[in-house]
């Protein structure tokens, strides 16, 4: 069984920055694929950034450039790190572990056929 916890979620100003953290318990990190998806108000839950064991990564076209994702495998713990954040960028964002993020481009990938989700962090962008 994974479990997953996100942190770090909060309220910014246009153009500034946060940094997303989810903790995986067991053997999340070594048996799947990690990734970030994210779902605003009356929109469908959407990817926005995912990485393979090897650490190739992928983002979805709004992201790319200003989101960066990453894995600390001793820490058992995914990042991302969000910049240059923009309104469009508010939504619940959740942490996903599943084998259908690797080696898949992450815009790719349908949020039901994900097995493992945390309980989702805010993130609020605006003036």
């Amino acid at each position: 069984q994974v479990q997953l916890v996100e942190s770090g979620g909060g309220s910014v100003q246009p153009g500034g920055s946060l940094r997303l953290s989810c903790v995986a318990s067991g053997d999340a990190f070594r048996n799947y694929c990690m990734g970030w998806f994210r779902q605003a108000p009356g929109k469908e839950r959407e990817g926005v950034a995912s990485i393979d064991s090897d650490g190739t990564t992928s983002y979805s076209e709004s992201v790319k450039g200003r989101f960066t994702i990453s894995g600390d495998n001793a820490k058992n713990t995914l990042h991302l790190l969000m910049n240059s954040l923009k309104p469009e960028d508010t939504a619940m964002y959740y942490c996903a572990a599943d084998y259908t993020l690797c080696g898949a481009a992450v815009r790719s990938v349908h949020p039901h056929r994900i097995n493992y989700w945390g309980p989702g962090s805010q993130v609020t962008v605006s003036s």
